[in-house]
């Protein structure tokens, strides 16, 4: 193996999913669960705090994110060999819905996807 500086080779992967909350409740409840546990790293003061945000958190973000394993994430790549994780950072945020076909699919149909007129203006 050579030293030299400059050899490390980093891979940025970005993974974009919409999901749709069907019952916050149960959401809340099952990530209230997760901050209840004994298991979770947090003294009650953290316990307290981190279950108002998951509860006042109206779109269900906060849950999500309480529910989402990191070790999930790393499965993406887990059984490529010759690649290590250095670093997974997962953010949830709240979405208007899973994306219009203009962006991403304009090749698909009329070669512009414009004008359709749906999806917008509520």
């Amino acid at each position: 193996m050579s030293d030299e500086s400059g050899t490390e080779r980093y891979l940025r992967l970005t993974v974009e999913l919409t999901v749709e909350v069907q019952d916050l409740g149960a959401l809340q409840a099952a990530a209230l669960r997760e901050i209840e546990h004994p298991d979770a790293d947090l003294d009650d003061d953290e316990r307290k705090e981190q279950a108002e945000m998951v509860s006042s958190d109206e779109s269900g973000a906060t849950a999500l994110q309480w529910l989402i394993e990191p070790d999930h994430v790393l499965a993406l790549i887990e059984h490529v060999e010759h690649v290590e994780p250095r670093e997974a950072v997962l953010s949830v945020e709240p979405s208007d819905g899973p994306s219009d076909e203009d962006d991403e699919h304009d090749h698909d149909h009329d070669g512009h996807g414009h004008g359709h007129g749906h999806g917008h203006g509520h």
